[in-house]
């Protein structure tokens, strides 16, 4: 049962009185019904629908703990107090630095797991895979180990697979994540993403890309008969994540015309927790 400590990992503290309709009616997560013990995707969108912060976020007590990548911290932190005006609402920074997962993927380790101290994370819970996360260092495992499940999985995290203020919580798979209400009424962003929803034009959405040699380096482009049709992003090895545009992705496949990263032939799997599948004409990808 690895357990890695990921030290580009900070904390917010988010509590008080209307802590939670603070939060229901800024991010795109229903806190409403998170649970307990599990900890859920979300994020800040732009006024555009894009993602301007991502982070988890859970219960901790009769507040909420975010955690987000260490420079989007302090960003962050400012860009919910400018939103806090009048509100009964406290945000500090945890004294905890860092976060340690631990995980297991079969059905004996996984009740060790959970009987640990920690939260769920739901992202992984999707692909049947109980990885704990918990403020602090509690384990020396190698951060590979880490990357390579997320590959695995389908998981993306923003710096190494997308970029801040370029992508939308489609893109990322926020919709089958648990990460993207559009149910809880309104929250920045929020007729953005609900119009895509209903129209179905999510074209871009991640892979995992798979080669028979070593990948070329994150950013590398993936093209299909020299049109582009995305990127790369985490690499290990012969595994890595992209955000593709599926439909040219599936229309190449298709025809059979060879997938290249830089020079490499690849292929393409849509992540199976996310049920999507490869266009193969004009329509839009569906579960």
């Amino acid at each position: 049962m690895p357990a890695v400590f990921l030290n580009d990992r900070s904390l917010l503290l988010v509590s008080g009185a209307e802590a939670q309709s603070f939060l229901q009616n800024l991010i795109t997560t229903d806190i409403t019904s998170l649970g307990a013990d599990e900890a859920r995707p979300g994020a800040l969108l732009t006024p555009q629908g894009k993602i301007l912060f991502d982070f988890m976020i859970w219960q901790d007590g009769d507040g909420y703990m975010i955690e987000t990548d260490a420079g989007q911290r302090d960003g962050l932190l400012k860009r919910l107090t400018m939103y806090k005006l009048r509100a009964a609402v406290t945000l500090a920074t945890s004294t905890e630095e860092g976060v340690t997962v631990s995980w297991s993927e079969d059905a004996e380790g996984s009740q060790g797991v959970r009987d640990s101290q920690g939260v769920r994370d739901s992202r992984f819970a999707k692909a049947g895979v109980t990885l704990i996360r918990r403020p602090g260092k509690h384990g020396d495992g190698n951060e590979a180990l880490y990357d390579a499940l997320r590959i695995s999985h389908g998981i993306v995290t923003s710096g190494s697979d997308f970029a801040l203020q370029d992508a939308f919580p489609h893109d990322v798979l926020m919709d089958f994540n648990g990460g993207l209400s559009f149910r809880k009424g309104c929250y920045v962003g929020q007729e953005v993403v609900s119009r895509m929803q209903h129209r179905g034009t999510a074209r871009r959405r991640v892979v995992t890309v798979s080669a028979a040699t070593t990948l070329p380096e994150t950013g590398t482009e993936i093209t299909a008969g020299g049109k582009p049709v995305g990127a790369l992003g985490s690499v290990e090895g012969g595994s890595g994540l992209a955000i593709v545009r599926i439909d040219r992705a599936g229309a190449a496949m298709a025809a059979g015309t060879p997938l290249l990263a830089g020079e490499t032939p690849v292929s393409l799997v849509l992540p199976a927790w996310s049920g999507l599948v490869f266009p193969t004409s004009g329509d839009e990808a569906s579960a």
